[in-house]
Formats: C-alpha cells, sequence, structure tokens
C-alpha cells in the first residue's frame, strides 16, 4: 500500500510546510551534505526529505499509504523534530471519517492516547496534528507499528489503519543531523 513517489508526496511536504513552517524552518546553515539543494532518502518504510529554499533548510520523515489499484492517497504522516526531544507533524487522514470522532493513535499495545480532533479538510484529506513528547517518542522507536483508529461517518465501529514503524529512528536520527 505504499506509494514511493507520487504527486501526493509532493503535495503533503507543501500543506505541512505551509501549516507548521515555523518548526520546518529550523535556524540551521542552509547546506546539505555535499552542497546539494536537496535529499531524499529511505529508511525501510519512512522516506526523508530535505529541500533548501530561500536560504533556509526544511527536512522531515514521512510515510505515504496508497491503494494499489487506485493509487488514490489512504493515509500519510509526516513529522520534524521541535524544540527539545520532541516532534511534531501532520496526519493526512482519507474523506469518508466521522469528524467529531477524531482520530485516536496507540503504539503496538500500549494503551491508545485521548482522541485527536481534525484540523481541516483539504483536497488530499482531512488533516490532524501530531505532536509527540520524550515519552512517545521511546515507544515509537521501539515499537513496530503506530495504529490510527478513525470511525467511519455513520458507522458504529472504528477502522483501523497501521503505520509500519521499520526504519523510523534511523529516518528520525537522520533529519536530527541534517537539521544540526
Amino acid at each position: 500500500m505504499r506509494l514511493k513517489a507520487s504527486i501526493f508526496a509532493a503535495a503533503f511536504i507543501a500543506l505541512s510546510a505551509g501549516a507548521a513552517s515555523p518548526v520546518l524552518a529550523q535556524a540551521a546553515p542552509a547546506t546539505l551534505p555535499g552542497g546539494a539543494t536537496s535529499l531524499k532518502e529511505t529508511f525501510d518504510d519512512w522516506m526523508v526529505n530535505c529541500v533548501v529554499t530561500e536560504g533556509q533548510k526544511r527536512c522531515a520523515l514521512s510515510q505515504q499509504q496508497a491503494n494499489q489499484q487506485t493509487r488514490q492517497l489512504v493515509l500519510a504522516v509526516e513529522l520534524t523534530p521541535a524544540d527539545g526531544n520532541t516532534v511534531i507533524g501532520t496526519l493526512v487522514m482519507p474523506f469518508g471519517l466521522s469528524i467529531d470522532s477524531g482520530v485516536t493513535l496507540q503504539v503496538d499495545d500500549l494503551p491508545s492516547g485521548a482522541a485527536l480532533r481534525f484540523r481541516t479538510c483539504l483536497p488530499v484529506g482531512c488533516l490532524v496534528n501530531l505532536s509527540f513528547d520524550a515519552n512517545s517518542l521511546k515507544s515509537l522507536r521501539g515499537g513496530t507499528a503506530l495504529k490510527v483508529s478513525a470511525t467511519p461517518d455513520g458507522a458504529k465501529e472504528p477502522a483501523a489503519f497501521s503505520i509500519p514503524l521499520r526504519g523510523f529512528s534511523p529516518a528520525l536520527d537522520r533529519v536530527q543531523a541534517l537539521l544540526k
């Protein structure tokens, strides 16, 4: 269900850059290895993207999942380090979900957190702001899947989505190193 390179990736990065530009625009020298102006690396299920624009470096780790037959976006997640040992980002969910119910996140079989509200819906899907503190990051680094639960509109039972965490730690480490 992964879509490695697509129009969704470009649209998603553009959406996230506009939504969280103060964080994505880290106060770091605007250089990438070898003097490159962009960088794209894969770490198992995660993609690291960096771009230097207007003298600022923007880096994030992301994952997109699409229906293999229709190539329609199922979900996407993009994360970037924030102050201290925290990570913020955006989750893009498909249309047809109950906006009022929000989404819940759970790493493997750990208890799920409180429901997160949808921020808005755009042509690519419905957006949910994400923020992971040091304890949550420790769970993500040691986990195998971030389970996302959302209720389809008009349904009683939630639908389950799964974001594999293979490659999450090295991808996050790489983004942190690139932003230094």
